[in-house]
């Protein structure tokens, strides 16, 4: 009887778009639960979904039920199978990452084309043959066993590697012997959010972790009262050295350096996404002293760079929202010395390489990077191939040599050597895509949002594109956490415009593109400014001619899942379909799970009663209304992910289904074993690709060859 019923489902599922009748979907059950906040009461009827589907058979009845739906739509999509073909055809290139060095040595990460995790190789010379150091395919047969973090003991005689199951943010750090690729018994286990800060001894090295939690509470319970260990190699975890902890101020999280002179451990305090750091250091040439405080306060970014002696070198917004070069002599500390000053870009990265600073910064969304002298003498600017994004430049201050890799839209990754000394790029590796990047063209604009203010974006597709209003257009966008979108390569996206597609990526407000400035007017009680940016950025191509409502897509994931929800909940009759990814869909109680609140920081927190009401106003699960009609929406998310806990998903997903008005379809696609994106396997990312891609063609009424 219950296959009897699952069939006609499936068949309702399958057969019901095309024909203009609405989707049956699978029940979910409401629960009478009420939470009042702040003299408001505000129903939860799908509170049961936030439950652990590895704790909850209720859940794991209902990802599974919504699943078959879903996969059974997906399946009738006749161009399904073609997208999955051209896109592996695509995905099936070498990709390198930039080289980096430790010992003499060059370390890389290479993926033959198809493999379902990257490969560490190393080699002796840039001319010699590589050698595998660390290939995580050889981990699990399904490849959702990923490696994460890499770091090298300072004479390039030990690796210590972050291990990642199913996409969780728990990592597992090992040890291995760099020449014989001998594996050490060394295991160290409740790590997230931390690297491996070697001592230059190269006997140990120092990190973060969190207590060990309660095993059904791993996944989902918040993360509090991180400490700082010391683990000397060859030594159990249980022996490690306490160096620092604070039980008083249990949000607080630690990062770590080690001064590349090896004299101190410095140690950046954090306790939320914003880049806001107090600092100590601790002097390791005195094996009892105890770390001091050197900034005291979350006022402002200290990042750093390097020192010179007791003299630290930082990147600050302090008076910079741009941020900018300053130097700290640890014994005045109370004196600021500016070395490089603020410019009309913005500095997002800095390094200390042949005893100069290469700085990183963007200029409208654009990589820019320059060369400095210690005392901020300008040097000389890095060239570029045009529009694009490049990454890499890290180094030691012994080094004459730095490594980056440089993409954009319609440009694969190349791996180039630059000599700090002259100044010249060579050319070391290019991806060999199977397309034709001339046929491809790239364009930024700068439209006005509904305030006024002035939104860059970037444009990508074939050229001889006729603005006639027909175009299937993707807009992509995020908006949050200080971080920026730069047009970088993605084979998905090279598909997207083969099959005559525009793709175009907003510039938001709460990015990192013009600085802490445009980030904070993208934050708290000012969040709506993100989302009208991207609602005026899906007006302007259509006013432009572009494209036309029920041509138009949106895409995000993460905070950019919740960019999409709110979009299409203020605007449903915007966009003719939407992909939200792994999204922040319930803004009253993220800050309640894993890393949440970490989070507050960008949205505020439903405990203020002031950001409470801004948060009700646009969380997309708590606006959702009923009888209306939402475009066509493919939600994703996965059952593991520990980030965006997918209860996220779930409860949009399934008030989604029970407003939905129209017949247009209001689907969740739920990966299983996958996290909130790091370390999928290549054969997940093309399938869900494909899926999304196909879902797209349906929806927008695509004409493909």
């Amino acid at each position: 009887m219950r296959r009897i019923i699952w069939c006609l489902i499936l068949a309702l599922a399958t057969c019901s778009a095309g024909a203009g009748e609405k989707m049956t979907y699978p029940s979910s059950k409401k629960i009478d639960h009420i939470d009042e906040l702040h003299g408001v009461k505000v129903p939860d009827p799908y509170r049961w979904l936030e439950d652990d589907v590895r704790e909850s058979k209720d859940v794991a009845a209902w990802v599974e039920s919504e699943n078959k739906v879903t996969f059974a739509y997906l399946d009738s999509i006749p161009q399904r199978e073609t997208i999955r073909k051209r896109l592996t055809e695509l995905w099936n290139y070498e990709k390198f990452s930039a080289p980096s060095k430790a010992g003499g040595r060059y370390f890389f990460l290479k993926n033959d084309g198809l493999q379902n995790q990257s490969v560490m190789y190393k080699q002796d010379t840039l001319d010699a043959e590589p050698s595998v150091l660390i290939d995580p395919n050889k981990w699990s047969k399904d490849g959702t066993v990923a490696l994460g973090a890499t770091s090298f003991s300072d004479d390039g005689r030990y690796v210590a590697y972050s291990v990642a199951e199913a996409g969780s943010d728990w990592n597992v750090w090992r040890i291995m012997e760099v020449e014989t690729g001998r594996l050490l018994e060394d295991e160290l286990r409740w790590v997230k959010f931390s690297g491996a800060a070697w001592t230059t001894d190269n006997k140990g090295f120092f990190y973060s972790r969190y207590d060990e939690p309660p095993k059904e509470a791993a996944f989902q319970r918040t993360n509090l009262n991180q400490k700082v260990f010391y683990h000397r190699i060859g030594t159990p975890q249980s022996q490690d050295t306490l160096v620092y902890k604070r039980p008083d101020e249990p949000t607080w999280g630690f990062g770590l350096r080690v001064s590349e002179d090896g004299h101190y451990l410095v140690i950046n305090i954090w306790k939320g996404t914003n880049e806001k750091f107090r600092v100590l250091y601790k002097d390791l040439t005195e094996p009892y002293g105890m770390p001091i405080d050197l900034i005291e306060h979350f006022n402002d970014d200290y990042s750093f760079i390097g020192n010179d002696g007791p003299v630290f070198y930082f990147v600050t917004d302090l008076e910079a929202p741009r941020k900018r070069i300053i130097a700290i002599d640890t014994r005045k500390p109370t004196e600021v010395r500016e070395v490089v000053a603020q410019t009309t870009e913005t500095l997002i990265g800095a390094d200390i390489v042949a005893n100069q600073f290469v700085l990183t910064y963007l200029k409208d969304a654009r990589t820019q990077v320059k060369m400095h002298e210690l005392d901020g003498k300008f040097i000389r600017e890095v060239q570029f191939p045009g529009i694009g994004t490049a990454s890499g430049f890290g180094g030691k201050r012994t080094d004459t040599e730095t490594f980056y890799s440089f993409s954009s839209f319609a440009t694969p990754p190349s791996v180039f050597r630059y000599d700090l000394l002259t100044g010249e790029s060579k050319l070391l590796r290019r991806a060999a895509v199977k397309f034709t990047s001339d046929d491809y063209e790239v364009k930024q604009v700068f439209y006005s949002s509904k305030d006024g203010t002035k939104v860059p974006m970037f444009i990508a597709h074939k050229k001889g594109l006729k603005l006639d209003g027909s175009n299937p257009t993707l807009l992509y966008g995020y908006g949050g956490f200080s971080i920026p979108l730069t047009p970088a390569f993605s084979v998905s996206r090279v598909a997207w415009m083969e099959m005559g597609g525009v793709y175009a990526v907003a510039n938001l407000r709460g990015g990192g593109e013009y600085g802490e400035e445009w980030h904070k007017a993208g934050t708290k009680l000012k969040k709506q400014n993100v989302f009208d940016d991207f609602i005026s950025a899906g007006e302007w191509l259509i006013k432009n001619s572009y494209t036309k409502p029920e041509k138009l897509a949106i895409q995000g994931g993460s905070n950019g899942g919740l960019l999409v929800g709110a979009c299409m909940t203020q605007r449903p009759d915007l966009f003719g379909a939407c992909l939200p990814a792994v999204g922040v869909m319930d803004m009253l109680r993220f800050h309640k799970f894993t890393a949440g609140r970490f989070w507050v920081d960008d949205y505020g927190s439903a405990d203020n009663a002031e950001e409470f009401k801004a948060l009700l106003g646009y969380s997309p699960y708590h606006s959702l209304k009923p009888d209306t009609k939402y475009p066509a929406t493919l939600i994703t998310t996965a059952d593991t992910d520990d980030r965006v806990v997918p209860g996220h998903s779930f409860k949009f997903a399934a008030r989604l289904q029970e407003c939905q008005a129209g017949s247009a379809p209001v689907l969740i696609r739920i990966e299983t074993r996958a996290g909130h994106g790091a370390g999928k396997p290549t054969a997940k990312v093309i399938e869900e690709a494909a899926d999304q891609m196909a879902f797209l063609v349906k929806s927008l009424n695509m004409k493909t060859d």
